[in-house]
């Protein structure tokens, strides 16, 4: 099988009715396989799934586990070349994962691919082009990890840099987790997600594992989803200062006392490679 698309959903099914036929629709031309876990909603999703899309596989977790553990759970089914993980609260162009189906088809030296997020409104993202927002870019400068990060360019003028690349096909250090396309070899090499991150900073660990291991990442905004961005939780709750904070803290604690090194062939030492942009 060509591609396995991962959707978990917790409490998001009218996003999650609106994002599914997107993503049937974007998948038909390819062998392929849809995979929704939910991660024990309260809600009428699991109904909804199994009435109106019959054709989608389901996994229904009777306790949550958070998003790590339970696209994890996602990939452990999927029998495919390709694994998209994707959120419920998107919507897919009609043409969007037949298209970077074939960016990765071209790509072999890429371990994973995002593409363009806008809001509702068609308000360009930011974070679909960096991968991470301005709280964990703090912390990266902060702890010194920023070094390994090299082209995020988070010491020179970053706001105008990504305005300037939006439509940029270029190489990067982390792909959004609303949307990301991973290499099926590429993540059997260097192991599941992180489940010790229960909802934030998964999708960081995993695009810096990847880069870890001599795999590339790719911004590729030739095509683009539409990201509702949907908190479940306030941000001034303590459960999601927890998770969100909690995140940062055990992703500094996994790397900043072990000098990580970039595998690149002929290289024996990490360095910082040179920005590759495709016009």
């Amino acid at each position: 099988m060509k591609l396995s698309v991962i959707v978990v959903n917790r409490n998001m099914c009218s996003l999650l009715k609106q994002c599914l036929p997107t993503l049937i629709r974007a998948c038909q031309d390819i062998e392929h396989q849809i995979i929704v876990i939910d991660d024990s909603s309260t809600d009428k999703s699991v109904e909804m799934v199994k009435t109106d899309f019959p054709e989608v596989s389901m996994i229904v977790n009777e306790q949550s586990i958070g998003m790590a553990a339970s696209r994890n759970l996602g990939t452990e089914k999927a029998k495919s070349e390709y694994v998209l993980l994707v959120n419920a609260d998107i919507i897919s162009g009609k043409k969007t994962v037949e298209q970077v189906v074939q960016f990765m088809e071209g790509h072999p030296d890429a371990g994973a691919v995002g593409v363009r997020a806008l809001t509702p409104r068609g308000r360009f993202m930011p974070e679909s082009r960096t991968g991470f927002g301005r709280s964990w870019a703090t912390l990266l400068k902060i702890t010194g990890l920023a070094k390994y990060f090299p082209k995020s360019r988070l010491y020179k003028n970053e706001e105008r840099w990504i305005n300037e690349d939006e439509f940029a096909t270029t190489e990067v250090d982390v792909i959004n987790g609303a949307f990301m396309l991973l290499r099926r070899s590429a993540l059997n090499k260097i192991g599941k997600l992180d489940e010790r991150f229960i909802q934030f900073g998964h999708d960081i660990d995993l695009s810096f594992r990847l880069r870890l291991a001599g795999y590339k990442n790719y911004y590729y905004p030739r095509t683009y989803i539409l990201n509702f961005a949907k908190q479940l939780t306030s941000k001034f709750t303590l459960d999601y200062i927890r998770k969100f904070y909690g995140a940062m803290i055990i992703f500094a604690g996994k790397y900043l006392f072990k000098m990580p090194e970039i595998k690149v062939p002929g290289i024996p030492q990490m360095f910082a490679p040179k920005y590759e942009i495709e016009r």
